[in-house]
């Protein structure tokens, strides 16, 4: 089973890509992002885009995307996700008009209408940590039925179960997944520790 976690490998390098994101998809994470700010980050995308070609519910793609011409660069290493920590439009509609899946990083109602009216596929509540579960909640008074949000900056295992609580849809985790140098093995037993506190979180909420 698929949870709403795009796991953000920020500072990974492409010869240990395939390893890690084989790890998360084990753990049930199969929405992965390499930063453009990492080390040969298309190299990266298009290893792991590869591996798992055959596989369309796993998603593969980019973070940190700031132009159009990033869009199209992740576009051509078989990148689908495409993930920003602001809401231009012109990146939006960009990686709409190639099919890809576009998550703009937004933190006012103004962004937030502004990045769906240029066609987002979700929305990035970043950062999280400022608005707070409570942000949130505000936002999602004013945001059309059913607009994905995923809070990023702030959410973690420890506070999953406020962030449903206020109507997140799903997370970004970077370091607490992920950090340059880790083993895999570490990667994975933290996957697992995330997706565990995932279900436990979203189980609770459900009752």
């Amino acid at each position: 089973m698929s949870r709403n976690i795009i796991a953000i490998l920020r500072g990974i390098r492409p010869e240990e890509a395939v390893a890690c994101a084989e790890a998360l998809v084990e753990a049930g994470i199969t929405r992965i992002e390499v930063p453009l700010n990492s080390p040969d980050p298309l190299d990266s995308i298009g290893a792991m885009a590869a591996r798992f070609a055959e596989h369309p519910g796993i998603e593969i793609g980019a973070g940190t995307v700031l132009t159009p011409e990033e869009v199209a660069q992740v576009a051509q290493r078989g990148g689908r996700l495409i993930v920003s920590p602001n809401a231009d439009p012109a990146v939006i509609a960009e990686t709409a008009s190639r099919g890809l899946l576009s998550w703009p990083g937004i933190f006012t109602p103004t962004e937030a209408f502004a990045a769906l009216a240029a066609g987002a596929t979700g929305l990035k509540l970043f950062p999280g940590s400022m608005a707070g579960p409570e942000g949130l909640r505000a936002m999602r008074a004013v945001l059309p039925k059913g607009t994905q949000v995923y809070a990023v900056g702030g959410a973690g295992p420890e506070n999953f179960g406020a962030w449903f609580a206020a109507g997140a849809d799903g997370f970004g985790i970077g370091s607490a997944l992920y950090k340059p140098g880790m083993d895999i093995d570490e990667v994975a037993r933290r996957a697992a520790e995330i997706v565990a506190a995932y279900d436990a979180a979203r189980a609770e909420i459900a009752r």
